[in-house]
């Protein structure tokens, strides 16, 4: 048995069908209605299931329904009952170094928080939110570079052979969980919003969820791509200019590389941006069009 929803856990689900898995069902949730005509459309796992000639289904007390051995959980996106987890064991594919980083939304928290490592985590499945026994864990490094798509699919690689390992050939005992929860709650739109008034990095890492936005000219300016600015990746008088007292919002520089705009305590550069109504371009190519005034702020 497998549930899942989101194309995160598209991956999972090819894998482990094609390295034999006898899936019987696939259950994720119901047809959303999309697009102006409103149409339903399935999620990814749906969509992957019926391509895979596997049953699906909207209803988790179908679970119980196919005689399965166990049950696989990745993204699903609801709590699986304890009624359900008392007659069909589950694991789950966890996208954190639990207990660091238990809920919803595991890897934006990791990137809003700077932190340098995360991993993926096969646990048990309890009725508690992510609290079960770990029967293996992968660390995988955040790099600088990562947005939120890349570093889910390094993620989503990682879990793979171990997802693997666990239903073929056993789980073993598992580990308990040590240290001090930290509970990734669900990222809201309004979390996302910043004003160059604000710390770089903290920008920066906003930024790297490739749904930030700020404010400009009375319409959403969402920012794909932006980086810190360093001696490295700009001119010495960029650099002065980030030591002096200079206004947060300040536009220190346009150019092919991007707009380079000072923040509270740094400067950052800003490389990929949506305009509202319009499609991703070059921060540099907005600038030109939009005839940015000395300030953003």
């Amino acid at each position: 048995m497998f549930l899942g929803t989101p194309e995160m856990a598209v991956s999972p689900l090819r894998a482990l069908v094609a390295d034999g898995v006898d899936v019987a069902l696939v259950i994720t949730r119901v047809d959303k209605r999309r697009g102006r005509g409103g149409e339903l459309s399935p999620s990814p796992v749906k969509r992957a299931a019926m391509e895979l000639g596997i049953p699906v289904s909207h209803r988790l007390e179908d679970a119980l329904t196919v005689d399965a051995d166990l049950g696989v959980v990745v993204a699903y996106g609801r709590i699986i009952p304890g009624a359900v987890l008392e007659r069909l064991a589950m694991i789950n594919v966890h996208f954190s170094l639990l207990p660091r980083w238990r809920g919803a939304a595991p890897v934006e928290r990791a990137l809003l928080a700077g932190d340098e490592e995360t991993g993926i985590c096969i646990m048990r499945v309890e009725e508690g939110l992510d609290t079960g026994v770990v029967y293996a864990r992968v660390v995988v490094p955040i790099r600088p570079d990562h947005t939120l798509t890349s570093l889910r699919g390094e993620l989503v690689e990682a879990s793979l052979p171990p997802l693997i390992q666990a239903v073929t050939r056993g789980c073993g005992t598992g580990e308990p969980q040590v240290g001090e929860p930290i509970h990734a709650a669900k990222v809201l739109p309004g979390e996302l919003e910043f004003r160059f008034t604000e710390r770089a990095d903290e920008i920066v890492a906003k930024t790297r969820l490739e749904t930030a936005w700020f404010m400009f000219n009375g319409k959403r300016v969402r920012v794909l791509r932006a980086e810190s600015i360093t001696e490295g990746n700009t001119d010495t008088a960029t650099v002065r200019a980030t030591t002096e007292q200079i206004v947060a919002g300040t536009v220190l520089k346009v150019s092919r590389d991007g707009v380079e705009v000072q923040c509270d305590d740094a400067a950052i550069r800003l490389l990929v941006v949506q305009p509202e109504g319009r499609a991703a371009m070059k921060a540099s190519e907005w600038a030109n069009g939009a005839r940015l005034a000395s300030s953003l702020a």
